[in-house]
């Protein structure tokens, strides 16, 4: 029953975000408006009062970053594996890149959030903030800069590369409210009462909007085509990295509340960032689009085992 009170709420806001399209009481544009606010507002509000006003766990960021970014390494080479043998006919490395990219570009601001919040509270901030504060840089770097190398057509040096994708990580509203919060609690001055009550009444629209804003883009995608490599990317996201996630979190020792984030996080479906990836390279279109849809739609089914098995180490 307590796994039904964290995850079905969550559930039945993107459904309601869904339904709100489909009965036409707002508009498919209507997710841009809600996921600015949510995304360059309240969310990074909820990050900035959260890491401030929250205890942390002891606990090292490298064997953090060790087991969600070690499962990552492992479902990425196994996505590259298998996407070499689903398309061994047209050898076409760059496809395998993007088919990576699918299966480990989980959907953690979104839906990861407001989930870690409603399972493990704030004491799930610090991990949360660890690896958010790493997760777009380093999946964006390496997506292009391993595009980059496979492709026949290189377009600059590595510094061309990857100074857009860093300028433009400098000014992301998310990696401000992570940047912020962690600067003013180093200052031990607190919130004062007023900010601290309007901070707050920010931070609490932010799960709500980002998960309305989640049911309203969902609308957008769809399954059509290449049913296998679908079904192959949800496999590898909601099954096979957040099983390597929990094993490696138990061999670098995690504290249960930082193996919960870790395997939390492994655990959401693939992301839109997954399909802009595809979109930008013109690769995989249409089963990273269905990726998204189809596995966000799974994971009403896996999410709540992954809570429970969370919830039993605690």
């Amino acid at each position: 029953m307590a796994t039904i009170l964290i995850v079905a709420p969550v559930f039945a806001l993107i459904a309601a975000g869904y339904a709100a399209v489909l009965f036409r009481f707002v508009s498919e544009t209507a997710h841009k408006g809600i996921s600015e606010f949510a995304f360059s507002i309240a969310i990074p509000a909820l990050l900035f009062r959260t890491i401030v006003v929250s205890e942390f766990p002891d606990v090292s960021p490298w064997r953090m970053w060790g087991a969600y970014y070690g499962a990552l390494a492992l479902t990425w080479i196994a996505a590259m594996t298998l996407s070499a043998l689903l398309r061994a006919r047209r050898e076409d490395r760059e496809d395998g890149v993007v088919f990576a990219i699918g299966s480990v570009y989980g959907n953690i601001v979104m839906l990861g959030i407001p989930l870690v919040l409603s399972a493990l509270g704030n004491e799930g901030a610090g991990p949360m903030a660890l690896i958010l504060s790493v997760n777009t840089p380093l999946l964006w770097l390496c997506g292009i800069l391993q595009m980059e190398l496979v492709s026949q057509k290189r377009t600059g040096s590595p510094l061309s590369i990857i100074w857009p994708v860093l300028a433009d990580l400098s000014r992301n509203p998310l990696m401000l409210g992570i940047g912020f919060g962690v600067a003013w609690r180093f200052t031990g001055l607190g919130l004062n009462p007023v900010v601290d009550r309007t901070i707050e009444l920010l931070a609490q629209a932010g799960s709500p909007a980002a998960l309305i804003a989640l049911g309203i883009n969902l609308f957008r995608f769809e399954v059509k085509g290449e049913k296998l490599s679908i079904l192959v990317l949800c496999a590898l996201k909601l099954m096979a990295m957040p099983a390597a996630a929990f094993v490696l979190a138990k061999l670098l020792g995690l504290p249960p509340v930082a193996a919960g984030v870790i395997v939390l996080f492994a655990a959401m479906p693939t992301g839109a960032n997954a399909y802009i990836f595809a979109v930008q390279y013109q690769r995989l279109v249409n089963p990273v689009s269905g990726a998204v849809a189809l596995g966000t739609l799974l994971a009403a089914v896996t999410l709540p085992v992954v809570v429970m098995m969370v919830a039993g180490v605690r």
